[in-house]
Formats: C-alpha cells, sequence, structure tokens
C-alpha cells in the first residue's frame, strides 16, 4: 500500500509539474467585481493585455459587479484553482461589515501580487475655515455633529478612509453618502459638503483651481502629484496610512509552483514602462510584490478595517438588485 501511495503521489506531482510548465493552454479570466470604467476595470484591463501578450494567450477582463465587489470575489474563491480564472483585488475593502459572506476572504484566495498603491487626499471646501489638519480637528471638535463629509458609497473606499480619519481625530462628523464620486464632488463644490476623502486623479483639477482646499494626503509618503501636501501622519493624525490598493488573486489550493508562475508573469508585466505610466497618471506607484508579501498586506488590511467596522458599528445590508445599503453607522464609543 505505501508503494501504490508514493507512485501515485508521484503522478501526481508529475502530472502538475507538466500542467504548470504548459500554463496557459488557454483563455484565462480575470473577474473584476465592479462596472466597467472604474478603477479596478481600468487596472484589470492594464495588466490583462500584457499577460496575454506574454502569454501568447487570450486573457479577458469580466465585470461582475454587485454587493461592493463581493459577488465577483465569491466567483473566484468558488472557481477551480486552475489559474484560468483570477481576481483583481481592489481595497481597501471591509468584508466583516456584511452579517454573511459565502467565502472566507483569507482563506479561500491564494495571493498573487500587490499591484499598485495610490495615496487619496483629504480635501475641504474653500469656505471650511481650516488651512491645516489641526484646525479642521479642532473645528470638528468644537462643533460636533456639525461638518459632513461625503462618501461614495457606503462600505468602500471613501467611506472607510474618512471612518478611520473620524476614529482617530477623536471628532464626530456625519456621513452623507453618494452613489459614485461624480455627484459627491458636485456638493463638495456647491459647499453642501464640507469633507471628503478622494483619490488624488479625481480631485486635482479642482485642487489646482483652488476650488477646494488640499490638507493632506492619506499615504505615509508624500504623492509625487502633490509634493507640497503633508501626510495625514504629518500633519497631526501620528500613524493614519490608507492607500487605493489593486492586487491580483487565484483561488485558494492553486498550487505554489503556479502561483509564482504567475506572480513572474504578472511582475514582469507591471515592470513595462507604459504601464507604469499609466498607473502613475492616476496617482499610483507600481509595487509588484511577492505573493507572500502580499498576503501579510491584505491581513493587515483586513485587520484594519475589522477594527473600524467593529469601532464605528458600520452594518451594511444588500437590497434586491444587490447595492450595499447602510444598516448602522456610528454606534461605536469614537463617535460620541
Amino acid at each position: 500500500m505505501l508503494k501504490l501511495t508514493a507512485a501515485a503521489a508521484l503522478l501526481v506531482a508529475t502530472y502538475a509539474s507538466a500542467f504548470a510548465q504548459e500554463f496557459p493552454a488557454k483563455t484565462v479570466r480575470v473577474i473584476v467585481g465592479f462596472p466597467p470604467g472604474g478603477a479596478a476595470d481600468i487596472a484589470a484591463r492594464l495588466i490583462s493585455q500584457k499577460l496575454g501578450d506574454l502569454w501568447g494567450r487570450q486573457v479577458i477582463v469580466d465585470n461582475r459587479p454587485g454587493a461592493g465587489g463581493n459577488l465577483g470575489a465569491e466567483m473566484v474563491a468558488k472557481a477551480a484553482p486552475d489559474g484560468y480564472t483570477l481576481h483583481l483585488a481592489f481595497g481597501p475593502t471591509a468584508p466583516s461589515m456584511y452579517p454573511k459572506l459565502p467565502f472566507d476572504p483569507q482563506k479561500d484566495f491564494a495571493p498573487i501580487t500587490l499591484m499598485a498603491q495610490s495615496p487619496m487626499v483629504l480635501v475641504v471646501h474653500p469656505s471650511v475655515p481650516a488651512s491645516n489638519v489641526k484646525e479642521l480637528i479642532a473645528l470638528a471638535r468644537s462643533h460636533p455633529g456639525k461638518l459632513n463629509y461625503a462618501s461614495t458609497g457606503v462600505g468602500i473606499t471613501v467611506h472607510l478612509a474618512m471612518e478611520l480619519f473620524r476614529i482617530m481625530a477623536k471628532i464626530n462628523i456625519v456621513h452623507v453618502p453618494y452613489k459614485g464620486a461624480s455627484p459627491a464632488v458636485v456638493d463638495l463644490l456647491g459647499g453642501q459638503i464640507e469633507l471628503t476623502i478622494l483619490s488624488t486623479s479625481s480631485i486635482l483639477g479642482q485642487i489646482k483651481t483652488q476650488r477646494v482646499r488640499a490638507l493632506a494626503v492619506t499615504s505615509l509618503e508624500r504623492s509625487f502629484m502633490l509634493p507640497d501636501v503633508p501626510t495625514l501622519n504629518e500633519a497631526g493624525v501620528p500613524g493614519y496610512e490608507t492607500t487605493i490598493w489593486w492586487g491580483l488573486s487565484a483561488p485558494a489550493g492553486t498550487t505554489r509552483e503556479l502561483v509564482q508562475r504567475l506572480n513572474a508573469a504578472a511582475v514582469k508585466s507591471l515592470g513595462e514602462p507604459d504601464i507604469r505610466k499609466k498607473f502613475a497618471d492616476e496617482g499610483a506607484k507600481v509595487i509588484g510584490s511577492t505573493p507572500a508579501e502580499f498576503g501579510e498586506f491584505v491581513n493587515q488590511e483586513l485587520a484594519k478595517w475589522d477594527y473600524v467596522v467593529r469601532t464605528s458599528g458600520i452594518r451594511a445590508q444588500l437590497d434586491a438588485d444587490g447595492l450595499v445599503r447602510l444598516a448602522a453607522i456610528h454606534g461605536g464609543p469614537s463617535s460620541r
């Protein structure tokens, strides 16, 4: 029996090695849990085109929007671990705000690489009497519950970044969710909303024309797009850090050999000058990490946003059409 078991193991290993050597032998899909045209979709199309050129095989982007990106993630989590279904991971994300998820965000994915990161920027309307972060915090503390901040949707990037700021700065400001960046920016420019955090590229023009005032960027390093704007860490909220990020993952169970092969192809593609420039145009810096580094990054992100969810009391529910709606917010002690 032992000899048969060893022989079977050798046969499996030989097959797996041969399979990895010929990969890919057919079309590869990159699942994106968001609609076409957004930041996640653009990144997916950049990496897919480069991978397709490198492999000489078609790599297609498959948009499966809904449930704050979770519908797409579920598809990948339940796909065969053969390298032909990949996930364009996009964050920040807070899966713990959902009462139930049909997948485990840590156990059901094999990290491939952290593709790129981009800082966001904290901006205020010019009417707000605060020229820096410390003055804004002092203003919010002296007028609790009076300042409104916009988000581009419940439980996604801007909302989470602003809640982290609210918690760390120990202030009480009011969340006003919008359906996307455009209506949020319109009300910010009109003065109906006092402040928000947005991607640098989406608000850079308004910053340069002084229609909004940039107080700080959200990364630990200053943005090359706004070199004179301090970080929140520098400006009065020590330890604050969050970025928009893009990563590539496969279903759990994908062999280490295949993950390494996918990583090598992705990192090579990310090193191409044109893809680096396109990310830079969005204010992003290409990373191209190892699978282990990306896995550790994801674990840190999940822990950070789980803390924000628990502290804020955020709970999301899904409407019949799969859109996220807010069930509760500001239930944590820091909002009082």
